[in-house]
C-alpha cells in the first residue's frame, strides 16, 4: 500500500512538473519566449479582415483581449486609444480581440462602440473563441506583447493601476521598449485585472444518449 501511495505521489509531482514547464507564472497555456498563437482571418469593426500574417510590418505587436461589456475594459478603452496614437507611423502595432458571445459583445456592437470611442486600431472579433484559449487568456483586459520574433516577451496587464489617475507603472511600454532595445522586459509576467473572458463551456448530456 505504502508503494503505491508512493507511485501516485510520485505521478503527483512530475504532472506538476510538466504542467510548470508549459506554462507561465500565471498564464496557463504560455511561457515567456513562446512563439505566438497564430490566428486566420477574423472580421474586424472598420470592414475588414486580419489575419496574424497581416502585421508582419511591425516589429513588436501588442495583443489585447478586450470586450465592451466589461467595466474594466471600458477603462482602458482610452488607454488603449492613446497608447495607438503614440505608437501611430511607427513599427509598434496594436490590434484588440474579442471573443465574447454576448449580446453587448458581438461585432454589431463592437462596431459601434469602436466608432463611439474612435478606436484607431484594429477591433477583432473572434466567434470560436479558440484564439483565447491558444494564448491562455482569461480576462478582458489581458496583453501580450510579441517581438520581432513574435515570441511571447511580456503578458497581463497594460499597467499597475484599473485607476487611470493612479497608475505609476506602464507594463506594456516598458516591455515594448525592451523589445526595442532587442531584450527581455524586467517585468514579464503580471496578474491580468478585470472580467473573466465568458468561454462557452460544452454541457454534457445527462440522458445517456449520445
Amino acid at each position: 500500500m505504502k508503494s503505491l501511495h508512493r507511485i501516485v505521489l510520485s505521478w503527483g509531482v512530475i504532472c506538476l512538473m510538466v504542467a510548470t514547464t508549459f506554462a507561465g507564472e500565471f498564464n496557463p497555456v504560455l511561457d515567456i519566449k513562446d512563439a505566438a498563437p497564430k490566428w486566420a482571418k477574423l472580421p474586424a469593426t472598420d470592414g475588414k479582415h486580419y489575419a496574424f500574417e497581416d502585421f508582419k510590418d511591425k516589429e513588436i505587436l501588442v495583443v489585447v483581449f478586450t470586450c465592451n461589456s466589461c467595466p474594466y475594459a471600458v477603462d482602458y478603452e482610452e488607454r488603449l486609444v492613446a497608447f495607438s496614437k503614440k505608437y501611430a507611423g511607427s513599427k509598434v502595432g496594436l490590434v484588440a480581440i474579442n471573443v465574447n458571445k454576448v449580446e453587448e459583445d458581438l461585432l454589431p456592437a463592437m462596431k459601434q462602440r469602436a466608432k463611439e470611442k474612435g478606436f484607431t486600431f484594429p477591433y477583432l472579433f473572434d466567434e470560436t473563441q479558440e484564439i483565447a484559449k491558444k494564448y491562455g487568456a482569461g480576462y478582458t483586459p489581458e496583453c501580450f506583447v510579441l517581438n520581432k520574433e513574435r515570441q511571447v516577451i511580456y503578458m497581463g496587464a497594460m499597467d499597475d493601476s484599473p485607476d487611470a489617475e493612479k497608475v505609476k507603472t506602464q507594463y506594456v511600454e516598458l516591455a515594448v521598449a525592451a523589445a526595442q532595445a532587442g531584450k527581455l522586459p524586467a517585468k514579464q509576467e503580471t496578474v491580468a485585472i478585470g472580467c473573466r473572458i465568458r468561454i462557452e463551456r460544452s454541457r454534457r448530456n445527462r440522458s445517456g444518449g449520445k
